[in-house]
C-alpha cells in the first residue's frame, strides 16, 4: 500500500484539476449496461458468486487505470494509489438493513474469491454499517440495487467535494435480445478523470467480461 504524491509542477492535468476542484467543482455520473451473458454462464458452471466476481472485475480495471486511484491523502497532498482494494455493501434479508465490508484485494480471482467468502463467513452476520474494522484508506466502495434494472443512478454527496476516488453501483441483470445486461453507474469526479477516461472503464469491464474463462 503505496501512495505517491503527485508533483503539480509536472502534471498535465493540472489546469483541468484546478478548474474542476476549485472553480466549478464538477462530479458526474454515468451508466451502462455490461453484457454478461459468457460470465454469468460460467459462474453458473463452475458454481460462483456473481457479485465477488463484479467485484473483483471492477476492482482489477480500477487497479489499471491511474485516474481512479487518485485522491487526496489523510495530509490533503494529492496522489494515487499503487493499488485499490473494494469496500462492498452486503444486504440483511431479516431486517432489510446493509453493512459494509472490504476485502484486500488479489489479482488472481481465486485467491480474492477465498478472501471474500472468509470475509462474509467473519463479518456477515455484523449488523452496523462498517463490518470489518480496519478498513485501510486505499478503498473505494461498490454497492448494489440487486431489485432493479435501473437505466440511470446518480449520487448527491453532501461533502465539500473533494472525494475524488470512484463509486459504483451494481443494478438488477435482465435478459434483452438474447443477451443477459446488467446495469453499472458510476460516480466521477471531473477533476481527476474525464468522460473518456470512463469510457475506457466501461469498455475493458466488458472485454474481462467477455474473457471471463481465462481468469475465473
Amino acid at each position: 500500500m503505496i501512495f505517491n504524491p503527485i508533483n503539480m509542477d509536472n502534471w498535465g492535468r493540472r489546469t483541468y484539476y484546478e478548474h474542476y476542484l476549485n472553480t466549478v467543482r464538477c462530479t458526474y455520473s454515468m451508466t451502462a449496461n455490461i453484457d454478461i451473458t459468457r460470465l454469468l454462464a460460467e459462474l453458473k458452471t463452475k458454481g460462483i458468486k456473481l457479485y465477488p466476481a463484479l467485484i473483483h472485475m471492477v476492482t482489477t480495471v480500477v487497479n489499471r487505470h491511474i485516474e481512479f486511484r487518485t485522491c487526496l491523502d489523510s495530509e490533503g497532498r494529492l496522489g494515487y494509489w499503487d493499488s485499490m482494494s473494494p469496500s462492498f455493501t452486503i444486504f440483511h434479508d431479516d431486517d432489510k438493513t446493509f453493512s459494509s465490508i472490504w476485502t484486500l484485494y488479489s489479482e488472481d480471482f481465486n485467491e480474492f474469491y477465498r478472501r471474500y467468502l472468509d470475509d462474509m463467513e467473519k463479518y456477515g452476520g455484523i449488523k452496523q454499517f462498517s463490518a470489518k474494522a480496519n478498513e485501510p484508506p486505499n478503498t473505494f466502495p461498490i454497492s448494489s440495487i440487486p431489485w432493479v434494472s435501473f437505466s440511470g443512478f446518480n449520487l448527491n454527496i453532501y461533502t465539500e467535494g473533494t472525494y475524488l476516488l470512484p463509486i459504483f453501483t451494481i443494478g438488477k441483470y435482465f435478459h434483452q435480445d438474447g443477451q443477459v445486461l446488467l446495469p453499472l453507474s458510476g460516480q466521477f469526479h471531473h477533476a481527476v478523470c474525464d468522460g473518456y477516461h470512463a469510457s475506457l472503464l466501461y469498455n475493458d469491464l466488458q472485454l474481462r467480461a467477455d474473457n471471463c474463462k481465462e481468469w475465473c
